[in-house]
């Protein structure tokens, strides 16, 4: 036997999601779906290899000038 174990113990935020989706049934529903919008996106590996292989290097001093060759 765990001694740490409480099985009877919910804490107040499972109580509120589980209160909340009693109340709510759709709402798991409307989850997925902004995320789906939001995050879940195909990617287009070529497009990427192609915006990659564009990739300019940059200086290793940036806010350096050029010398002026007059």
């Amino acid at each position: 036997m765990n001694l740490f174990a409480r099985p009877h113990y919910t804490s107040d935020a499972t109580q509120f999601i589980e209160s909340l989706k009693q109340q709510k049934p759709e709402l798991e529903v409307e989850q997925r779906q902004g995320r789906a919008l939001l995050w879940d996106k195909s990617i287009d590996r070529e497009l990427t290899a192609q915006a990659r292989a564009a990739n300019v290097k940059q200086k290793p001093y940036v806010y350096q000038t050029e010398p002026s060759l007059r």
